[in-house]
């Protein structure tokens, strides 16, 4: 049965404008919001109340809640989910994100809009269960074999949960790509004030159907309605059109095609490019005190909040410091970075990791800047005070 997103259904069961909850659950009004249909997950600390809250929401929105075997069966269900119509969602952690990157692979090689959200904790292997870390920042870009581009956003507010998990819904069905909300154990478990969005506040972008004559249709290819765009049309099963889905290399009709070294470049080319050549217009940060700044945190998720507290300090004492905050990770703003680098001398990377995406950002940077990586493990985020002493070392 398609699933009729129901504007009025969806605010009676949300509830209140104005309600102070759980960064987990926020995740998934912003998936109610955005109109998924379909979740498939398994339960995982710290990411199980994600599930939870679909368990009990997505009934009551008439969309469809199924607990799998594990998470490799999660998010196959949510590839078959959204090949049949969904919009579609899973949630995990660290391990449960490992055993996802085959099909994460899959479902960038066979163009398929989804959205996982990544509740991230310490690692490798089980590590902290109830614990935040950063730690698969790299994993979501690099995680599976061959040549690909990621979209990951990483909110640092319950707020932002929310609004971004509406945003991954919008990316993924632009560019029929999975997306990754890069939340972590501290924002995934707090719990803030948020404000939901009105329906006229909120800009759903749908996937572009397949509309033309069924035996001219090409699957695999530029869409055929839209000028100039890399993103097929989506031919969902059971309307009709004869698509054949498969991660092997393949043509433009979606024939495999591993022995032929042309299409394979064509396909990677483009499943790449229609993601890079939109670069700028991806980028999305947040530029405090920057104007006048000497020296700049850059970071993104949790480290953020003590960063940002570290900046208020130090200007108190008369130093010049601000911070840039990436809010989608990737694609990698190194406009923007590399821009920033030559006005700052100094650029220090606040990371719940042992240093991620200090790499990137040092890759970007002018060569005169000064990168200082800020790494800290064990489940805990970095206090403001910790960070003000580095700024005094600088």
């Amino acid at each position: 049965m398609k699933y009729e997103r129901d504007p009025e259904r969806i605010r009676r069961v949300l509830g209140d404008k104005v309600q102070f909850i759980q960064g987990d659950m926020a995740v998934t009004y912003g998936a109610v919001l955005a109109g998924c249909s379909f979740f498939g997950g398994y339960p995982i600390t710290p990411a199980s109340e994600v599930a939870e809250g679909a368990a009990r929401l997505f009934p009551r929105v008439k969309a469809t809640f199924i607990q799998m075997e594990d998470e490799i069966g999660s998010i196959g269900a949510v590839i078959g989910a959204a090949w049949s119509g969904a919009k579609a969602m899973t949630a995990t952690s660290g391990p449960g994100f490992s055993l996802m990157m085959e099909n994460y692979g899959y479902a960038i090689m066979t163009e398929t809009p989804c959205v996982i959200a990544n509740v991230q904790r310490t690692g490798p292997s089980t590590g902290q269960p109830t614990l935040g870390a950063q730690g698969d920042m790299m994993q979501a870009r690099w995680g599976s074999h061959g040549d690909m581009e990621a979209i990951a956003l990483a909110p640092s507010t319950v707020q932002e949960s929310m609004d971004m998990t509406i945003e991954s819904f919008n990316l993924s069905e632009k560019y029929r790509h999975p997306v990754c909300l890069m939340t972590d154990g501290e924002v995934g478990h707090l719990r803030e004030k948020i404000v939901i969005p009105d329906e006229d506040e909120m800009e759903l972008v749908e996937r572009v159907p397949a509309t033309i004559d069924k035996e001219q249709f090409i699957p695999f290819t530029d869409s055929q309605t839209q000028e100039g765009s890399k993103v097929p049309d989506f031919p969902t099963f059971g309307t009709g059109y004869r698509t054949y889905v498969t991660g092997l290399t393949h043509n433009e009709k979606g024939f495999p095609a591993t022995d032929k070294p042309p299409d394979h470049q064509r396909l990677i080319k483009r499943i790449v490019s229609k993601i890079t050549d939109d670069r700028e217009a991806l980028t999305n940060v947040e530029k405090i005190e920057l104007d006048d700044a000497e020296i700049a945190f850059v970071t993104f998720g949790a480290s953020a909040r003590p960063a940002e507290s570290a900046v208020r300090m130090a200007r108190k004492k008369g130093m010049k410091v601000g911070m840039l905050r990436m809010k989608l990770v990737w694609p990698f703003p190194r406009k923007v970075v590399h821009d920033l680098s030559k006005k700052v001398n100094t650029i220090i990377v606040p990371e719940m990791n042992l240093g991620q995406m200090v790499h990137p950002i040092t890759e970007y940077a002018a060569k005169d800047c000064e990168i200082i990586s800020a790494p800290k493990v064990g489940g805990e985020m970095h206090l403001p005070d910790e960070l003000f002493e580095i700024l005094e070392g600088v």
